[in-house]
């Protein structure tokens, strides 16, 4: 049966919004028009458009998938990271917008780690898509990136991407579980790691709890089983006048800092996300304190 483009999306966000689906609206536009290939602009220009009775199958596949929680999204493979398009895939957490804050706060560190380092390299622990390490070499043109994961699905979605945006010669991955495997030395070390309490995790919204791979979110008993990890090992990967850089749950500035401080690293600064939430984290080692960073 074909349909109108503007009463295809009506007719989308008020399934979506009868079973409960916050920014129906939002997701009826997204998945309909992506699926299509249009723009936002094209549902006024074009909303009398006829769409053929195999898309409108297509979009309706889209919608019982969002209607079982599964996110925009997913269903849709992709989405923009600082204007980089990642795909998505099982193993990897999907990149979020306060995500976006832990990249803004290490630019300005990383073009002056750059102007003293002829070669400088930076290290994604749980790299998952590569959203961090390909959003900092993008803006970082100087430096090269390892992105480390526990997971092959995730490290093969993170090369994927890294060729995906031009960035291939220059991104490499590597399957370890921490710094297990990594060998070498780092200018920039950063991470967004598993932090959620494990007993947290199934009070988690489903879009999260049932797509999100788990050993992205838990971060063992107290949600600080990573950074206990990073923290205890990065000295040995960490350049001079490096720096360490981590995202945070909204209540663990005073505990992840707490976990450095006994590891020999300052906080050189603390970053709150676009909520107002503390976010990000960045440390240096306590011999580097005289340099410049």
């Amino acid at each position: 049966m074909t349909m109108r483009l503007a009463q295809l999306v009506a007719q989308c966000k008020a399934r979506l919004a009868e079973a409960g689906i916050a920014d129906a609206a939002f997701d009826a536009r997204m998945l309909v028009l992506s699926l299509l290939g249009l723009e936002t602009k094209d549902l006024l220009i074009k909303g009398d458009q006829e769409i053929a009775a195999a898309d409108v199958a297509r979009i309706e596949g889209a919608i019982r998938r969002r209607l079982a929680r599964e996110p925009v999204h997913r269903i849709l493979g992709e989405r923009e990271f600082r204007n980089l398009r990642l795909k998505l895939s099982p193993g990897t957490l999907e990149p979020r917008p306060d995500t976006e804050v832990l990249v803004e706060a290490l630019l300005p560190l990383g073009q002056e780690i750059a102007q003293r380092v002829s070669s400088p390299r930076l290290l994604d622990l749980g790299t998952g898509t590569g959203a961090i390490a390909l959003a900092l070499l993008h803006e970082l043109p100087q430096f090269t990136g390892l992105g480390v994961d526990i997971s092959t699905d995730a490290l093969e979605t993170a090369k994927v991407n890294a060729d995906l945006n031009g960035m291939g010669q220059r991104f490499t991955t590597l399957e370890s579980w921490w710094f297990e495997h990594v060998t070498g030395r780092f200018d920039i070390i950063v991470s967004n790691p598993p932090y959620i309490e494990t007993g947290v995790i199934p009070q988690l919204e489903p879009e999260v709890r049932m797509f999100d791979p788990h050993l992205a979110l838990d971060g063992g008993k107290d949600g600080l089983d990573a950074y206990r990890n990073i923290a205890s090992a990065a000295g040995d990967h960490l350049e001079h006048g490096g720096i360490i850089a981590v995202e945070i749950g909204y209540d663990q500035k005073q505990t992840v800092t707490a976990i450095f401080i006994s590891c020999g690293y300052t906080l050189e600064c603390a970053v709150r996300d676009y909520g107002g939430n503390d976010r990000v984290l960045v440390f240096v080692r306590k011999s580097d304190d005289s340099a410049t960073v």
